[in-house]
C-alpha cells in the first residue's frame, strides 16, 4: 500500500497505542501465573497479537472483557506444538525460554523479515540450561524441549536484550537458582521494564549493574491488575512531528516511565524544540531547530524518529549507536541513508557506530518503507516539511506497532 503525506502543519492531542514491549511482557507473566490476571489499556497491533497467540498456545485462557481489556487465566499447559510468532523479534526471544519450561518439544516459527534476523545467541545458553535445541543455523524455525533448569551461565547481551528478558521471566519457575553473567548488555532500560513487570506479578529478580542477574528458582507468579502505559516509541514519532511542524500533545505517557524511548525528550531539547512535561502527557512545539548530538545505543528504536528530527534541523547532527541497527526489520542505518537521500538529505554512515545527518530542504520524493514500521513513520513525519508530497511505498507495515498512525497524523493536520 502506498501512502502520500503532503507538506503541512500539525496541532493537536493524540493518544498513542499502548507499549507493545510492556504488553508482551505482561502477557507472558499472565501466562506464567496460575491464576487470573487482568490487563487493561491493550491495543492489538501485530506484535501484540503474536504474543497473544503464543500464550494461548502455551495454555492461557483469554477472555475479552471489552475492546481494550483482557482477563487471562494462566497456566503453562501447551495446547499445541508450534508457536507462531509472526514478525515479532521480542515474541521470539521472549517465548522461546518460556516454551523451554515445557517437557515436550515446541517449534518456534516466524515469517517475513524475522526469518532473516539472527537467533543464534539463544542456542548455546539454552543448551547449557538443559534444553534440547534443534536449531536451524541460528535462524527460525527451530525446536526446543525442556524443562529448562537453573545454573550459572554466560550470556552475550551485545546484540539484543530480548533473549535476556525471556530468560529472566522463565527462570523464576525453574527448579534451581540461576546466575546470568551478561556480557556487553545493551538496551538496559528494556531490562528494567522486565524486572518491573516481574515485580508487579510478585517475582523478584536481582542484578548487579546489568552484568550479573540472580534469579531464585521455585518462585510463583501472582495475579496482577495491570494497566499498560502508552508506547514511547510511538510517542516519539508524534512528538517529533510537533517539533518540526507545529505542536503535538501526547497523552497517557509519563517521563517517569522505564521505557527507553523517553530519551526522545532529551534529543528534542538539544535540537531546540520546546518540550512541556505534565503528569500524564508531554507536548512538543516547534522552535527554530539546530543540529544536535545524541547516543542512541540503549534506545535504537529512536533512530528513525531522530533522523526526521535531524533532517529538519540546521547543521549536521551526530547520532551514535548505529551498530544496533543491522538486525532490525531491515538494516535501518542503510534504509535511513538510502531513503533520506531520495528526499535530498545527506546521511553519512561511513564512521563506525556513527550516523551524521545534514539537515536542509526536504524534497518531494517517493520512498520505500523496507517493510519497517518505524521507517514508514519516519518518512511520513519528514513529509510534513517536504516541498510537495512524500509517497511511502509499503506503508501498511505500520500495523506492526501503530495501525492507526496515518489516520492520527491526519487528525492533527491544520
Amino acid at each position: 500500500m502506498d501512502k502520500t503525506v503532503p507538506l503541512g502543519r500539525v496541532k493537536g492531542t493524540l493518544t498513542p497505542p499502548c507499549s507493545k514491549s510492556y504488553a508482551q511482557r505482561a502477557l507472558a507473566a499472565s501466562l506464567l501465573c496460575g491464576e487470573t490476571s487482568v490487563l487493561r489499556n491493550l491495543e492489538f497491533c501485530d506484535d501484540t497479537r503474536s504474543a497473544l497467540r503464543c500464550i494461548e498456545t502455551l495454555g492461557a485462557r483469554v477472555k475479552h472483557v471489552d475492546a481494550s481489556t483482557l482477563s487471562i487465566e494462566g497456566g503453562l499447559h501447551p495446547r499445541g506444538k508450534v508457536l507462531h510468532v509472526g514478525e515479532s523479534g521480542l515474541a521470539t526471544r521472549l517465548f522461546t525460554p518460556i516454551a523451554s519450561l515445557c517437557g515436550m518439544p515446541v517449534t518456534i516459527e516466524g515469517q517475513g523479515t524475522l526469518l532473516r534476523r539472527p537467533m543464534h545467541m539463544m542456542i548455546d545458553p539454552l543448551r547449557r540450561l538443559g534444553v534440547r535445541v534443534r536449531d536451524n543455523d541460528g535462524y527460525l524455525p527451530f525446536e526446543v524441549r525442556g524443562p529448562i533448569r537453573g545454573g550459572e551461565i554466560d550470556v552475550d547481551g551485545s546484540v539484543s536484550s530480548q533473549f535476556i528478558t525471556g530468560l529472566l521471566l522463565a527462570l523464576p519457575l525453574s527448579q534451581h537458582d540461576t546466575t546470568l553473567h551478561v556480557r556487553s548488555a545493551v538496551s538496559t532500560p528494556y531490562l528494567d521494564m522486565t524486572v518491573d513487570t516481574a515485580a508487579r506479578f510478585g517475582v523478584e529478580i536481582c542484578h548487579n549493574d546489568y552484568k550479573e542477574f540472580y534469579i531464585e528458582g521455585g518462585q510463583r507468579y501472582r495475579p496482577a491488575f495491570f494497566s499498560i502505559e502508552g508506547d514511547w516509541s510511538a510517542a516519539a514519532m508524534l512528538l517529533v512531528a510537533g517539533a518540526v511542524a507545529g505542536e503535538v500533545t501526547v497523552k497517557n505517557v509519563s517521563m517517569l516511565s522505564k521505557q527507553a524511548d523517553t530519551a526522545i525528550c532529551t534529543a528534542l531539547v538539544r535540537a531546540g524544540a520546546a518540550v512541556i512535561n505534565d503528569e500524564d502527557s508531554v507536548t512538543a512545539s516547534h522552535r527554530p531547530l539546530r543540529a544536535f548530538e545524541f547516543d542512541a545505543t540503549h534506545c535504537p528504536d529512536l533512530f528513525p524518529a531522530l533522523a526526521a528530527l535531524a533532517a529538519a534541523a540546521q547543521g549536521e547532527s551526530v547520532i551514535r549507536g548505529t551498530s544496533r541497527l543491522e538486525h532490525k526489520e531491515c538494516n535501518r542505518a542503510d534504509a535511513i541513508r538510502e531513503e533520506y537521500a531520495k528526499a535530498g538529505i545527506e546521511v553519512d554512515t561511513s564512521q563506525e557506530d556513527v550516523m551524521r545527518i545534514r539537515g536542509g530542504r526536504i524534497r518531494q520524493a517517493r520512498v520505500q518503507s523496507h517493510g519497517d514500521h518505524r521507517m514508514a513513520m519516519s518518512m511520513a513525519v519528514a513529509g510534513l516539511l517536504c516541498d510537495g508530497e512524500m509517497t511511502i511505498e509499503g506503508a501498511e507495515c505500520v500495523a506492526k506497532s501503530y495501525p492507526g498512525f496515518f489516520e492520527d497524523l491526519e487528525k492533527i493536520r491544520i
